[in-house]
């Protein structure tokens, strides 16, 4: 099968990219490599952006995987503009032009954002979607654009993902678990915002296995998925954290606990995943940090700013 992985530079996509070849895919990257290439050299790699892509040039593809875009909420309150274009237009395009080409299938990277603030509550995929900000908007937006256009000969799978995190080549140090590990080995403690709010943690590897779970799914099966290795509050991955760390690499790590009000607060129900994909996460908080542990040598360098999304963004000075 050859795949197409528009985005399939970054934080995921360096991480899938290699287990799909490995998995016996033929696999191609769209990507404007605004974070640089981490990706293995027998890679096909297209520099082009989304918009300047042709139909004729993916009518060759029987699936396409959609990880491209602005990838949290500093850059999108950044460039609400840009956020609305590439989280919002990108996929619609790319998914239009996809279906027209006989594409049979599109994979979109969506998130749980876009459950916004709730109170105590267990969301499954028929829950209401409220996100008031941009990041969060603008993910719904393009989830809708491209589940408008399933039918029977193109299928349309939306993964919302919880907060990613785990090691990947393209690190990133701006996400929830490995924010706190970077904290804690630079500063000599954890700082939580808000102990109580929710989240739902993605580790990396139980990404890459829900993204191989839709690509190798019956064709009949489309819809919105969550995704996500477990539910914590905040004040509990801090927690989890400083005891890995304790343990694993004799830090003594304090704890700064705020309570700062937050514009996020959600956990999700993965059981539609986990009946219709067989998604079956495997890694908890205390294996993401191992992760993490495992490959510090790779990104021990803590203040580079390229493991930093804003950062990066903003040097690119794109508006």
């Amino acid at each position: 099968m050859k795949i197409l992985v528009a985005g399939g530079a970054g934080y995921i996509g360096s991480k899938l990219v290699p287990h799909l070849i490995d998995r016996g895919y033929e696999i191609d990257v769209l990507d404007l490599f605004w974070f640089g290439d981490f990706l293995p050299d027998k890679i096909c790699k297209i520099k082009k952006g989304i918009f300047d892509l042709k139909e004729e040039e993916i009518k060759n593809y029987q699936q396409v995987i959609f990880l491209a875009g602005l990838s949290n909420d500093p850059m999108a309150e950044y460039s609400p503009g840009l956020n609305f274009i590439h989280n919002a237009a990108a996929p619609a395009y790319l998914g239009y032009i996809a279906k027209k080409a006989g594409v049979n299938r599109f994979i979109y990277a969506g998130s749980c954002s876009v459950y916004g603030y709730t109170e105590n509550e267990l969301y499954d995929e028929n829950s209401p979607a409220i996100s008031n900000y941009p990041y969060g908007i603008s993910k719904l937006q393009g989830e809708r654009a491209v589940l408008q256009m399933i039918d029977k000969n193109f299928s349309v799978i939306c993964l919302r993902q919880g907060t990613v995190s785990g090691y990947s080549p393209r690190m990133r140090l701006d996400l929830i678990v490995n924010t706190m590990f970077r904290s804690a080995l630079l500063e000599g403690k954890i700082t939580v915002n808000n102990p109580a709010i929710w989240r739902p943690v993605l580790s990396i590897k139980d990404a890459v296995t829900a993204y191989t779970r839709a690509i190798e799914s019956d064709h009949s099966i489309s819809g919105i998925f969550n995704i996500t290795s477990g539910n914590y509050t905040v004040g509990e991955v801090a927690d989890l954290v400083k005891s890995s760390l304790k343990k694993n690499m004799q830090r003594e790590i304090g704890l700064k606990i705020l309570h700062l009000k937050d514009y996020r607060n959600y956990k999700v129900s993965i059981e539609k995943a986990m009946n219709i994909l067989s998604f079956k996460p495997r890694y908890d908080i205390n294996e993401i940090v191992l992760d993490l542990i495992e490959n510090f040598e790779k990104f021990k360098d803590l203040k580079n700013q390229r493991y930093y999304n804003i950062e990066m963004f903003k040097s690119l000075k794109l508006d």
